[in-house]
């Protein structure tokens, strides 16, 4: 009778349970261990400031230089575009508490897609809680099993896991490898619609595409072209339209995903922008927008603010392109190497995943805030200190974030 009792003791639900996440606990620690003597734990630094080139954070007295933000015209805590959030939160509330297609659609709301299309010049746009939705809405809405898409190998992850949850076949080139895209194009040719995704401007590296051979590749192949712009829009090309209009071509990529959260605004945000009946379909099918609230009220204000201000001049571009030479050449100058050319993400390439955790610690005592990238952010072997610079840094800001990487470096043996 006791061993009756004790065997179903044993399998009572509250002792399964218990044992199951018993079992959970001991995987997980063993995952979080290994990342830690992998020396690639991410920690997170808390900030007690607004965004901007110098801040403030937790357990460091006095203000901290910040070169790792996605802020790149410096608008996150611009004056005009706090005062438009704060009044489209006063005008039309914190939130929707719905889907767009439910009640939660807004003039704001239209008027900033209508803005978006005009500033891209594109037929129409569609506003998505964050770029990460609009490419994982895009992909599975637009193509089907008759279909291709050819990725670059280096995507985003949001592209790459958007292109996973379509049907289409999927063909890998290699990275800005235009011999290798033209021969999955013609592999690809059996397909009914064929689909080249590449980032404009890629996030790890700071490179940008070719997407004038991109393009022409698309054309002789019968291709589509598709860009994700969210390190580019603002700031790349004479007007700050993108890589698109940076290498000439806005009138040969079909479709543009991009971001709010960086450059226009830095709160949050993504959207399409592209052919009329596209942006009409992806209000039909597209599930991150079917299923997910609208952008909050404030959000919308301070990006529809950021694009005005962008359209209204270029000096903030300007401005930014002269201080990203600036600390490219001293850095080189130095002895670092960079990865990319002409991008303000300029990637300090130091190979060891410990040394740059190392070397981005070493450089907040300095008063810098720069973060080490290692894997699996970025390939094994590959680790570096992501450097973003700011149209709102000053030349002094960014001579003295130099000064610190060269000591740092020399301490640290990155440098002779």
């Amino acid at each position: 009778m006791w061993a009756s009792f004790a065997w179903r003791a044993a399998l009572s639900p509250g002792r399964r349970a218990h044992s199951a996440l018993a079992q959970l606990r001991c995987i997980l620690d063993g995952e979080l261990e290994g990342i830690r003597g992998a020396g690639t734990w991410k920690s997170e630094r808390v900030i007690t400031s607004r965004q901007g080139p110098c801040i403030r954070v937790d357990g460091i007295s006095g203000g901290i230089l910040n070169f790792c933000a996605n802020n790149y015209l410096g608008l996150s805590s611009h004056p005009e575009v706090i005062q438009a959030g704060l009044q489209a939160l006063e005008e039309f509330g914190a939130g929707l508490s719905s889907t767009r297609f439910i009640c939660g659609t807004q003039s704001i709301h239209k008027n900033l897609e209508a803005k978006i299309a005009r500033f891209h010049q594109r037929e129409d746009a569609i506003l998505y809680p964050s770029c990460f939705d609009a490419n994982a809405g895009l992909f599975e809405a637009l193509l089907s099993p008759e279909d291709a898409v050819l990725s670059d190998e280096l995507n985003h992850a949001s592209i790459i896991d958007g292109i996973r949850l379509c049907k289409a076949h999927k063909y890998r080139y290699r990275h800005l490898d235009m011999a290798d895209l033209e021969a999955k194009l013609k592999e690809a040719q059996k397909h009914r619609l064929r689909l080249v995704a590449t980032d404009g401007a890629f996030s790890m590296d700071g490179d940008i595409a070719p997407l004038q051979e991109i393009c022409r590749l698309a054309a002789q192949y019968g291709a589509l072209v598709f860009v994700d712009e969210c390190h580019a829009t603002g700031f790349l090309g004479p007007t700050g339209r993108g890589t698109d209009e940076l290498l000439g071509v806005m009138d040969q990529v079909t479709i543009i995903n991009s971001t709010l959260g960086k450059a226009l605004g830095g709160a949050s945000g993504g959207y399409t922008t592209g052919p009329e009946p596209l942006v009409s379909l992806l209000r039909q099918r597209s599930r991150p927008y079917l299923f997910s609230n609208s952008l909050p009220p404030a959000v919308v204000g301070c990006a529809s603010k950021a694009l005005d201000l962008l359209m209204e001049s270029n000096a903030i571009v300007q401005s930014m392109a002269a201080k990203t030479r600036r600390f490219r050449s001293k850095m080189e100058a130095a002895g670092f190497t960079l990865s990319g050319a002409d991008h303000p993400i300029c990637p300090v390439m130091l190979g060891d995943a410990r040394l740059s955790s190392q070397m981005a610690d070493d450089m907040l005592k300095k008063g810098i805030f720069v973060i080490g990238f290692s894997y699996p952010v970025v390939p094994k072997g590959k680790a570096r200190i992501r450097v973003q610079i700011s149209a709102v840094h000053s030349e002094e800001d960014i001579d003295r974030c130099v000064e610190a990487f060269v000591e740092v470096g020399r301490l640290r043996g990155a440098l002779p």
